[in-house]
Formats: structure tokens, C-alpha cells, sequence
């Protein structure tokens, strides 16, 4: 008779802790794959938009949510792997290939911007990855031979060797697996030595590097790894939009990918795609709320702006872990009900600014 002995740690690196995760994750999953025969056209646009953020949010989140690096130009990497792309592809080279290279790309660009951005953190490597971002995208707006400047270039509809994918339902699916292949493979990192590092980095560098943790090697390979899932999601950003200019790329793009792994939940894979989720659902419920509101408020320039901000300020100050925090209080109160005490998650809230102040 053998007797098997788990332990907490084993329930750690596994990527589904029990049952009811392996049931309502199949099961979303089955949804994703009825949804062209179950929403409308742009519904499913807007899904395919989702999935794409997703994978760009998992790039930053890895690199800010669990290495504590902070990147305020992001878009240039997403602008990287774009152009790679759409010359590769209109050029001749099969999409999947070209995906591979666009990705390619932009973890070399990763590394360029890592390896100098050692010598600094905090707000100094937020300016330093900004004016990175600032550079790239001048390069797009002058260099008019390879990416048609401010006037923009076209991308070619993606094509499998001879199978062209034109339908939105055709490239859905491909946005769809090349999600899950991304999820999967940042969760398998996250349970890794790698993965561990990272987060030790995150939570102390002077303690990691006690340890015989690398600052150096993790903090560029962070980089990089975040980088190339950036340019990967540019590169379905390319397909997906049919035409790039340089203005797609700017410091909002940057801030706006921020926004989404700050309101989503930092240091969490379910935040990268809640975020995404809300990045493309404001805009359609500040259109229209528009109508109802006065002329004074709803026609006025920059409302968008203003709700963001205000969203920002308020995750900020009431709900720090963002979505994927409130979620995890919700399920918590439904676990407890109707033996929740109201105070419990103040008591939370205390024992992490305590512990934020060692």
C-alpha cells in the first residue's frame, strides 16, 4: 500500500487547484468556441478585440504585475510586433512564421530597452520605457519607405500557406488559441523556477539577490518575455485592424494598457483578461450613456479621458487588487454566507499596508 502525501506546495504549482476549476474553466471554454454561432458579428469583434488585449496584457502583467517593473511605453513593443508583421506578411511570408518573427522582434527590442533600464527603477524606468515609446514612434512616422509614415500602410488578410483566413469567424479561432497557448504558457512559467524568481524580484530585490537570484539576468528576460508576447498580440492587432499608422502606438495606447492591468488586478492572469474586458467595454457604455446625459456633460471633449481617470483614481483607493480582487471578496462572502462579519477584509487591508511598510 502507498500512501501519497500533498502538500501545500503541490497545490501551488498546480494549474488547476480542484475539480470545479477544470468544470467552469471547460466550460468557458466551450462558450468561446459557440460564440460565433451564438453573438453577432461585432459582439464578436468585440470578443476577438478582448483576446487580443489579453495576450498583450498578459505581456505587461508579467513584467509589472509579477516582476514589479514599471513600463510606460508598451504600445511601442505592441507598434513593433504590428509593423513586423504586416511587412512580413505582405511581403509573402506565411502567418505563422511571420507571427513567430514579429514576436521575435520585439523581445530583441525588449533586451535593448532592458538591459539599459538596469541602473534604474521606479518612476526613472516609467520615463526611460517613455522615451523609448516616443523614439519607436518617430521611427514609424519617418521612416515612410518600410512602414508608409503618417499616411499608414494596409496589412495583408493572414494566410496558412494556401489557406487565406478572411472571415472574422476564421480569424476569431486563431486569436482564440493563440490566447489559451499564452495563458497556458505564462501559468506553466509562473509555477517555474523562473517564475518564482520573478516574484521574488518583485517583492524584494535585496532579498532575491540574497538568495542567488540574478537581478540582472530575470529583469532582462522579463523584459523580453514581455516584450515578445506584446509584439505577438500587435501582430493579431495588425490582421485584425487591416491597416496601421503610427498615431495607433502612441503614450495613450501606453497608458491605456496600464489601465488595464492596474483595474484588472496586478499580479494576476484572470486580471490581464478582466482588464481587457473593461478596456473594450467602456468606450461602448460611454456612448451610450452619452444620450442621457446633458449636452453640457455628454458632447463635451475628453469625457472619456475624464471616466477613465476617475475609475483609475477609484480602484486606486477602494480597491487596490482591482476586478480580480473584488471578485476573489465576492466569492469569499458567497463561501461564508451567512456566516461573513463585515470587518474581515478591513482587517486585510491593515495587515498589507503593514506589510508593505517592512
Amino acid at each position: 500500500m502507498r500512501f501519497i502525501f500533498k502538500t501545500s506546495y503541490d497545490q501551488d504549482i498546480r494549474l488547476a487547484k480542484h475539480g470545479g476549476q477544470v468544470f467552469w474553466y471547460g466550460l468557458l471554454l466551450l462558450m468561446l468556441l459557440a460564440a460565433p454561432w451564438l453573438v453577432p458579428e461585432y459582439w464578436l469583434a468585440q470578443l476577438t478585440f478582448v483576446l487580443i488585449y489579453g495576450v498583450i496584457g498578459l505581456g505587461l502583467m508579467l513584467l509589472a504585475g509579477y516582476t514589479g517593473q514599471f513600463s510606460m511605453g508598451h504600445a511601442a513593443f505592441v507598434g513593433v510586433g504590428a509593423y513586423a508583421q504586416a511587412v512580413l506578411t505582405n511581403h509573402g511570408m506565411p502567418f505563422p512564421l511571420a507571427m513567430i518573427m514579429s514576436a521575435a522582434l520585439a523581445a530583441a527590442a525588449g533586451i535593448v530597452v532592458g538591459l539599459p533600464a538596469l541602473r534604474v527603477k521606479g518612476i526613472y524606468l516609467g520615463i526611460a520605457t517613455l522615451a523609448f515609446g516616443f523614439i519607436v514612434e518617430e521611427v514609424f512616422a519617418r521612416w515612410e519607405s518600410l512602414t508608409g509614415g503618417n499616411a499608414g500602410m494596409h496589412v495583408k488578410a493572414p494566410a496558412i500557406f494556401s489557406w487565406k483566413i478572411e472571415s472574422s469567424e476564421g480569424f476569431y479561432f486563431i486569436c482564440l488559441v493563440t490566447a489559451v497557448l499564452v495563458t497556458l504558457g505564462v501559468l506553466n512559467l509562473l509555477r517555474s523556477a523562473t517564475g518564482r524568481a520573478f516574484v521574488a524580484i518583485r517583492d524584494s530585490e535585496v532579498s532575491a539577490q540574497s538568495m542567488g537570484i540574478q537581478l540582472a539576468r530575470y529583469k532582462t528576460l522579463s523584459f523580453a518575455l514581455s516584450a515578445a508576447l506584446a509584439g505577438l498580440g500587435g501582430a493579431l492587432y495588425a490582421h485584425k485592424l487591416r491597416f496601421l499608422s503610427p498615431d495607433q502606438f502612441s503614450i495613450l495606447q501606453s497608458i491605456d494598457l496600464l489601465l488595464l492591468v492596474v483595474i484588472g488586478g496586478l499580479g494576476s492572469v484572470h486580471g490581464a483578461f478582466l482588464g481587457a474586458i473593461f478596456l473594450i467595454a467602456m468606450p461602448q457604455l460611454i456612448a451610450m450613456t452619452k444620450d442621457y446625459l446633458p449636452d453640457a456633460i455628454g458632447q463635451a471633449p475628453g469625457l472619456q479621458t475624464v471616466v477613465y481617470g476617475a475609475v483609475l483614481i477609484a480602484f486606486v483607493l477602494f480597491e487596490p487588487l482591482g476586478l480580480y480582487g473584488r471578485w476573489l471578496k465576492i466569492r469569499t462572502w458567497l463561501q461564508l454566507f451567512p456566516f461573513y462579519r463585515k470587518g474581515m477584509f478591513k482587517r486585510q487591508k491593515t495587515f498589507q499596508k503593514s506589510d508593505r511598510l517592512k
